[in-house]
């Protein structure tokens, strides 16, 4: 479901830009993107948010396939989108994109892109690092939970304790399987920006630095994991300063 549409002419046939589809990561849901949303407003930016049912349908059969599946029908009703991914999403939005026919580009934020046959779990694992959320992480029957404090301060890092204790507060149980379906998607011709997060505790800066060799174009943010909380105004310029077109079919 579509949490947030910014314009109403963003809809299909009223739009001459894109719209930004915001896609949240692992345990989170469209509720984290309220503060670079407001600043995406301000800047009168066509944008839209929606839920992944890895992270809040709480039913632990539920896989990347349910979300990449939503996230399909989400765009075909927008028209014109270009695809942000934080984090987890980095795979959702990886196997999505060959089937979404207006896409104008993708835009990684701190996020994890497996390379075809790996699944969102097995990036990390290539490189062999592990982080300050990983510490975090319980699995439950199914389910993937985190302690709120530790995981608070690695998710953002940057934010001040309100904002920390609010974000923790909204947080959900994430599916292990979401983490472990394989992307069969190939490559699909868009342009790709990569947003490295310097001060990431969550996902290691070296893996992010690897994985985005593979995109279009890199920029590294001094942020926490999550600068759409912390550093709304920033990523917002990163998004309003890229070039995106048409993909090549």
């Amino acid at each position: 479901m579509i949490r947030a549409l910014a314009y109403p002419s963003a809809r299909r046939g009223h739009v001459a830009t894109p719209t930004f589809l915001l896609v949240h990561g692992a345990w989170h849901g469209a509720w984290c993107w309220q503060r670079l949303g407001r600043v995406l407003d301000e800047r009168a930016m066509p944008w839209a948010a929606l839920d992944l049912p890895s992270s809040t349908s709480g039913d632990p059969t539920v896989d990347m396939n349910d979300d990449v599946a939503e996230l399909r029908r989400v765009a075909g009703d927008i028209g014109p989108v270009v695809l942000v991914a934080h984090s987890y999403a980095g795979a959702v939005v990886t196997e999505a994109a060959p089937a979404i026919d207006d896409l104008r580009g993708i835009v990684y934020v701190a996020a994890l892109v497996p390379r075809l046959g790996q699944t969102a779990s097995d990036v990390t694992r290539e490189y062999g690092r592990r982080s300050r959320l990983d510490e975090t992480i319980r699995r439950d029957e199914g389910m993937l939970r985190l302690d709120s404090a530790p995981a608070s301060l690695a998710l953002y890092g940057d934010c001040d304790e309100d904002t920390r204790t609010w974000a923790i507060d909204q947080i959900t149980a994430q599916t292990f399987a979401s983490f472990r379906t394989a992307r069969t998607s190939p490559d699909v011709a868009a342009t790709s920006t990569y947003v490295i997060c310097d001060r990431d505790q969550a996902l290691p800066p070296p893996v992010q630095e690897a994985i985005a060799l593979r995109c279009d174009d890199v920029v590294r943010l001094d942020s926490d994991h999550s600068p759409f909380l912390s550093h709304p105004g920033l990523l917002a310029d990163v998004l309003a300063t890229r070039r995106f077109s048409p993909r090549v079919k």
